[in-house]
């Protein structure tokens, strides 16, 4: 039987969770780690002007920016301080990524992924992101961030747990998903403080990702 096809875009968590088993949890043990192992992290000086700037920036002018700006004024940034690029592995933005589980093809071009691969993503290794306007209604990013994940899940074929992020206005919000469950954390906020607890979270997940490769 040709499997059914789905688009990233097109799935909400209800529709993930009754077709794929999935379930969410209130607490998982794997977000535990990412976050509270991030707290040691420090930002140096540097960082900080550049967080700052950003920071001043987007409070002043992001609730006027659409999606694409969101990203190269505010996310990308943010993710280059960071890098996650080097001869291993890549990040990769609107690349296409598929694969077939129960029999339903799931496809789509997430905003950003961490793949091996230098010129193209071959294996994603942990981190999808959607970004979105915080006024903006288009589906559930969670749901959208999530079959994004399950994708990466079937083409690691491993046990490993996934790790996503998804970007609505000023809100971030980290999402793991281990074998069939998933957790989600509560929303920490760009325009205040919690910004620095975002990018600690987000070195830690460079560190997540060496150790996978070493692997």
């Amino acid at each position: 039987m040709e499997p059914i096809k789905i688009n990233f875009k097109d799935c909400d968590r209800e529709y993930l969770d009754d077709t794929f088993a999935l379930t969410q949890v209130r607490n998982h043990q794997v977000l535990t780690d990412w976050i509270e192992q991030s707290k040691p992290y420090t930002i140096d000086e540097f960082e900080n002007r550049l967080l700052q700037r950003l920071q001043d920036k987007f409070i002043y002018r992001g609730d006027n920016w659409n999606e694409r700006e969101l990203i190269e004024y505010f996310v990308a940034p943010i993710f280059a301080l960071i890098d996650f690029s080097n001869d291993e592995y890549s990040m990769f933005a609107e690349r296409e990524i598929q694969a077939v589980i129960d029999n339903i093809k799931l496809v789509g071009a997430p905003d950003a992924i961490i793949a091996k691969g230098r010129r193209s993503p071959k294996i994603p290794y942990f981190c999808f992101h959607e970004y979105k306007k915080e006024t903006e209604n288009k589906g559930d990013p969670a749901g959208q961030c999530l079959a994004a994940m399950l994708v990466a899940q079937m083409l690691n074929n491993n046990e490993k747990p996934i790790y996503g992020v998804v970007v609505k206005g000023e809100k971030w919000q980290f999402i793991i998903l281990k074998d069939k469950e998933y957790a989600i954390s509560k929303s920490l906020r760009a325009t205040d403080e919690e910004l620095f607890e975002i990018v600690k979270i987000l070195k830690h997940l460079k560190n997540i990702i060496e150790e996978f490769v070493k692997s």
